[in-house]
């Protein structure tokens, strides 16, 4: 999707780290946007921010794992912008720990959040997005964590591996229908956003007490957000990306190598080795 000036994005998880970023991005590029998220005075204050820009900006607080928020969401993103040709499933949370440790309620909220967030996102908006029969893109927040396993994080990563066969899955689907709709799979590394603090929104219906194994986890991703790259580099890639046509986004150069590494690895049935590549810039 080369031309953005003038057209409707949607970005949800839009109160802070990537998804503020991409709306001030996308806000440079001349884009009308409607923003979501959880935290009611986190948006307020993107909101605001993109408005002083200059940018037309619609906000509504948003739980993306529930499927009538986002289809609210939806519906007053195309009534007041007209349509949308940019959708960002943006929002996700974080959870360490192992496998066999945590409890049900773990994994539950971060496939609530970071796997159903971007399904109730595609069934809201892409069938009205394939109706506008124009040029459009989705782009997903897939994470690294989606591309290679390391261990003691199995929440966050089981979830993100979900998002990105969702997302290969909608990629594929759209281009055997012919529609005008773009994909693309986000897998970011260490960036410097709060995502190490995702309690903070968490439902109190899903909390869960800490474990050793949690807790070490919790400050092996603060550590990395503190030494990541800014949110601003991320959005950067993502519009090059959507006027590229590109559908896997890496924000790390040590990440194709690994790739490679680790199909080799698989191919030959072997396990692949764990990704220290990961944290490096």
């Amino acid at each position: 999707m080369q031309q953005l000036t003038g057209r409707a994005a949607a970005v949800t998880g839009a109160g802070g780290g990537i998804g503020r970023a991409l709306a001030l991005r996308l806000a440079a590029e001349g884009m009308r946007l409607a923003l979501a998220d959880i935290d009611a005075d986190a948006l307020a204050e993107t909101g605001a921010l993109v408005a002083g820009t200059g940018a037309e900006v619609v906000t509504r607080v948003t739980d993306v794992g529930d499927e009538e928020s986002v289809a609210a969401f939806a519906d007053l993103a195309f009534a007041e912008l007209g349509a949308v040709h940019l959708l960002c499933n943006n929002a996700g949370v974080y959870m360490g720990g192992r496998v066999w440790t945590r409890p049900a309620a773990d994994f539950e909220w971060t496939l609530r959040v970071n796997l159903w967030g971007i399904l109730h996102g595609v069934r809201a908006f892409v069938p009205r997005m394939i109706e506008q029969d124009t040029e459009g893109h989705i782009v997903n927040t897939c994470s690294v964590a989606g591309l290679f396993v390391g261990p003691g994080a199995a929440p966050y990563t089981v979830s993100k591996w979900a998002a990105f066969a969702a997302t290969l899955t909608l990629a594929q689907e759209l281009a055997l229908e012919g529609a005008k709709l773009g994909v693309s799979a986000l897998c970011p590394g260490g960036v410097t956003t709060r995502i190490h603090q995702s309690e903070r929104v968490r439902p109190a219906a899903l909390a869960t007490e800490p474990g050793e194994d949690s807790a070490f986890m919790n400050e092996m991703i603060a550590a990395t957000v503190a030494n990541g790259i800014p949110p601003r580099e991320v959005a950067d890639r993502v519009v090059d990306a959507v006027r590229a046509g590109r559908f896997l986004v890496l924000t790390h150069p040590a990440y194709e190598p690994g790739l490679a590494e680790q199909a080799e690895a698989l191919a030959a049935g072997r396990l692949p080795r764990m990704p220290d590549f990961e944290w490096t810039r």
